[in-house]
């Protein structure tokens, strides 16, 4: 393993265990078994590390979301898409991560989905917004009764669950007496599509606004 690798692998390691504020360059040189030195030649500084450590879990996240969504709209045509595709289309590659080499980085994940960070901003802002936007699109096509303002806010509700899942999947074992297990990719992907189906279709509500 090259320096570089367990320089990231230590900080993802420490950023989803403590969060990325909390965790300094010296805990992950440290854990790395390397001096600060390594850490500036290879990444220059820690937000450029931690821009890093996203980047090589999510960019393949994103890839693999992109293909499925590739594959479901070749599939529909020019007919409206089925919101079950594009669920698991944007889902599944998350998941995903719990049984692959990305494990460690499923608690870090969901922290980025809950925890303001001013990396991730940047992350989002230059990397995931334009897969943001392309599945907003999508939902639209397989939601087209839903304004895309409750879309959204359905969406956010939505990311919420992954990211709760993801990050606090310890909490679940011991809410089941550990007879629910995260791990279980399929089940997992099958029963939050389950959720987010029904909150996707369920009726607008009537907002009454506060007046000010």
């Amino acid at each position: 393993m090259t320096t570089k690798d367990r320089i990231l692998d230590a900080a993802e390691r420490l950023f989803a265990r403590d969060g990325i504020e909390a965790t300094s360059l010296r805990a992950i040189t440290a854990e790395a078994g390397v001096n600060l030195a390594a850490v500036n030649y290879h990444f220059q500084s820690k937000d450029a590390l931690v821009l890093a450590v996203i980047a090589r879990r999510v960019g393949p996240v994103n890839e693999r979301r992109l293909a499925l969504l590739d594959a479901c709209e070749r599939e529909a045509g020019d007919g409206p898409l089925p919101l079950q595709g594009v669920l698991d289309a944007f889902v599944r590659p998350v998941v995903e991560i719990f049984g692959g080499r990305g494990r460690d980085f499923a608690p870090l994940m969901g922290r980025l989905y809950t925890e303001p960070s001013e990396s991730m901003e940047k992350f989002y802002r230059s990397e995931g917004e334009p897969v943001a936007e392309r599945f907003i699109r999508a939902y639209q096509r397989a939601l087209p009764g839903l304004p895309r303002n409750e879309l959204v806010w359905r969406l956010h509700f939505s990311m919420g669950a992954i990211g709760h899942t993801l990050a606090a999947s310890h909490m679940l074992r011991i809410l089941s007496n550990g007879q629910c297990d995260p791990s279980d990719v399929e089940g997992t992907v099958k029963r939050l599509e389950a959720y987010m189906t029904a909150g996707l279709r369920a009726p607008v509500a009537e907002v009454q606004h506060a007046m000010r």
